[in-house]
């Protein structure tokens, strides 16, 4: 069986911080899984690195560095190049809150930077669309084992 699971959430400093979310209660839960690690921003854009931020504008959801860059395109290629490597997992446990793998949690900005909501971010999107018979979560479900 394999999961693909957050990088952070395994212990690898990826963050745009350079720190890691190491979550002990996701890697205990996850014995006897082939683990596949994923971060889709720390392969574009380096670690430590600039934060970004799921906006909506004009009803278009899209990926900005606090400088304003649109970043939308980069994170999807490499997002979408993750997918065709590994394009079967059963399990997949995402980071809470990220710009990138919050599902339902990401924080919404508009376009002058307020939040709006949450709701999820790029991967997330992505990985619900293409592993549709996976069970996809974050770390919060393997708080309560």
């Amino acid at each position: 069986m394999k999961a693909i699971v957050s990088a952070c959430l395994l212990g690898e400093y990826c963050r745009y911080d350079g720190k890691t979310k190491k979550d002990d209660s996701v890697t205990e839960a996850l014995k006897g899984y082939e683990i596949i690690p994923f971060c889709p921003e720390a392969p574009v854009f380096g670690t430590p690195r600039e934060r970004i931020n799921v906006m909506e504008c004009e009803g278009e959801k899209t990926i900005f560095r606090d400088s304003g860059e649109d970043v939308t395109q980069k994170l999807q290629n490499e997002i979408e190049r993750f997918v065709a490597k590994y394009p079967e997992a059963d399990l997949v446990v995402l980071k809470s809150k990220s710009p990138s793998c919050g599902i339902g949690t990401t924080p919404i900005f508009d376009c002058k930077k307020r939040q709006i909501g949450v709701g999820n971010g790029l991967a997330a999107d992505i990985f619900l669309n293409h592993y549709k018979e996976a069970t996809i979560s974050d770390e919060r479900r393997f708080h309560s084992l």
